[in-house]
């Protein structure tokens, strides 16, 4: 199969950027989207020109590293599928297929396919996890957790966090993954002492750096992983629930729990001499 490419070249951060037009002549049908850009850069390399840069790790739609836009959609035509996924049967001889990366100012360009997608890491550093101590951290097993609220867990977890539900936002709003991330420590019972703080950091940090959902709808399709549109009602509950409790002060006192406010100040002999281990330390 013969296929026209129109790839977006742009050499660093502040240059303008362009499409550049190449030919690919022997792509199969059951090739994906990253093997086409594989069998062109094959192409550049062998001509003595620049390869075209693009992100890509697993190729099993695991990790979330790939991520373009084909034909104006996150990903690709399918939906619910990542780049490394999209077959290009979705294509005939002779096609013209125009690849780009993800369109979003909170995903600045870098080079080429490649995009920041920081933005995202920034909210999870904000509060998307649950603090533990590391020495003294409790058999999993020893906390029953309701099945399905397990299940409903599991289903939150599946973001592979790619950011197209950004990409394919009119307002490049990530409540979609943010509230994948607050849905999911939500249904366990290991999220529950850091529950107000988490969502309310969470939000505001997002805040900083996307737009706000209008309810377009355009996330949904365009996740890999199937999240739920609920899931943004969900961060809607919890944050305004938090940011009550913040006001009535009925979140619960860090202080009152003894390994999470030692974790704030070093090793927990130092901020708790009561307990320190035998022979000192």
């Amino acid at each position: 199969m013969r296929l026209q490419l129109e790839v977006w070249r742009q050499d660093h951060a502040n240059d303008p950027g362009r499409f550049e037009r190449y030919q690919v002549d022997e792509a199969g049908a059951e090739m994906s989207v990253l093997e086409l850009l594989d069998m062109l850069n094959a192409q550049l390399v062998d001509e003595g020109r620049e390869p075209v840069a693009f992100d890509h790790d697993c190729r099993e739609g695991i990790c979330g590293s790939c991520g373009v836009m084909v034909e104006g959609r996150p990903h690709g035509p399918v939906d619910y599928t990542p780049s490394c996924l999209q077959r290009l049967r979705s294509f005939s001889d002779g096609d013209t297929v125009r690849i780009e990366p993800f369109r979003s100012e909170a995903f600045p360009v870098l080079r080429d396919l490649v995009v920041d997608r920081s933005g995202l890491d920034r909210i999870i550093a904000s509060g998307g996890y649950v603090s533990t101590p590391t020495n003294a951290a409790t058999e999993a097993l020893t906390m029953p957790v309701n099945r399905n609220e397990a299940d409903q867990a599991m289903d939150f977890a599946a973001c592979i966090g790619c950011g197209a539900c950004v990409a394919a936002c009119p307002n490049a709003a990530a409540q979609l993954f943010t509230g994948a991330k607050v849905a999911h420590m939500a249904s366990l019972p290991q999220g529950q002492v850091e529950r107000a703080e988490r969502v309310r950091a969470m939000v505001d940090t997002m805040e900083t750096d996307f737009g706000s959902c209008t309810n377009m709808g355009e996330c949904e399709p365009a996740c890999p992983a199937d999240i739920p549109l609920r899931v943004i009602a969900e961060l809607n509950r919890e944050y305004r629930k938090a940011l009550w409790q913040h006001r009535r002060t009925e979140e619960p006192d860090r202080r009152g729990i003894r390994w999470l406010s030692r974790l704030r100040t070093g090793p927990w002999w130092q901020s708790d001499p009561d307990e320190r281990p035998p022979g000192g330390g």
